[in-house]
């Protein structure tokens, strides 16, 4: 299994590990699978390539990286002004995503299983402040993904970078930004170091799905109970990992902060432009994708109907919040 993630980060590798140590307990140690991180076999961003080839059985990746071979790949892991990690994950389980997607995995050679998410992501680390949407006009932000789409539209040149690439770049000034995942990835990736301004939200990824992807005839040839440990091992990667992060990215912040990294949020006229940019694209898409036109407008639908539903659920909890602490006196 070829992994788009360095192996310092254990959460987001750690993921990939965990999915492997679970096959082979599952199945008594007969089922192996070894991970490779990111640059041992193949290259971050060629995962589904290596999958498709044969030249690796499976990967675990974030399918968001081959929007350029197809933008509905993208629908795959997160769009920008998208869905969280709880309703994406209802969108592939119970929404019809799985069996939507599955067409195109299929013409690469590949099938996907959901195995992990990094929750809600930050808006990345700046050399200088974003006040307006004139200060993102020729920025050389690294950026995962299809959002890069969109920031170019707003006059940001967007680069596709690995995750162990990064650092050296920003460090050398070749970008003049990058997002990763969030503080504790970040923090361990050493970002602050080379930009002081640290930004949210990452509205272009509310929480990204990552992908277990595994060369469609190898896992034709797998006996079912070996198919089924792998499943199962994705799903409880699944969990693990959002949780993980949720439980690191606090205390991570915090130290950010305390070592001086600059906290901010994007300006109100900042985020509208992008609302406007992203959505301006997926129409243009319809006419560019066979597989974008079958898919975008369901996964509006139940996006749409996520968003209003939450908004009860946080209202919901926001009340109770409040009268919880008139009760208690605070």
């Amino acid at each position: 299994m070829a992994a788009s993630w360095p192996k310092s980060l254990d959460t987001i590798y750690g993921g990939a590990e965990l999915i492997a140590r679970r096959v082979s307990e599952l199945t008594d140690g007969k089922f192996q699978i070894r991970t490779f991180a990111a640059g041992e076999i193949v290259p971050a961003l060629q995962v589904l390539d290596a999958v498709q080839a044969g030249t690796v059985e499976m990967g675990h990746t974030a399918s968001y990286y081959y929007y350029g071979k197809d933008p509905a790949f993208t629908l795959g892991s997160c769009l920008s002004f998208g869905m969280n990690t709880r309703q994406s994950y209802s969108w592939w389980h119970f929404g019809g995503g799985a069996e939507a997607m599955a067409p195109l995995f299929k013409e690469y050679g590949s099938i996907a299983l959901l195995a992990g998410s990094t929750g809600c992501q930050m808006g990345g680390w700046f050399r200088k402040e974003i006040k307006s949407v004139a200060d993102l006009k020729g920025l050389k932000f690294r950026i995962g993904g299809m959002a890069g789409l969109v920031l170019a539209k707003l006059d940001v040149v967007p680069q596709m970078i690995g995750g162990p690439d990064i650092y050296p770049a920003l460090e050398k000034g070749t970008i003049d930004g990058a997002e990763w995942v969030g503080p504790y990835d970040d923090e361990k990736l050493g970002f602050n170091k080379v930009a002081k301004y640290y930004y949210y939200p990452g509205w272009w990824e509310g929480g990204p799905m990552l992908l277990a992807l595994v060369n469609e005839k190898k896992w034709n040839e797998l006996p079912k109970t070996y198919q089924a440990a792998l499943v199962a091992a994705c799903g409880e990667a699944s969990a693990w990992m959002p949780a993980k992060y949720d439980a690191q990215n606090p205390p991570a912040l915090r130290r950010l902060v305390a070592s001086g990294t600059q906290l901010r949020p994007f300006p109100k006229p900042v985020m509208e432009a992008c609302e406007k940019a992203a959505f301006q694209l997926y129409d243009e898409l319809n006419a560019k994708s066979a597989h974008w036109k079958r898919i975008y407008p369901e996964w509006k639908k139940f996006r749409d109907e996520q968003f209003l539903w939450f908004r009860v659920a946080e209202s919901t909890y926001d009340n109770y919040a409040f009268y919880s602490k008139l009760g208690a006196g605070k």
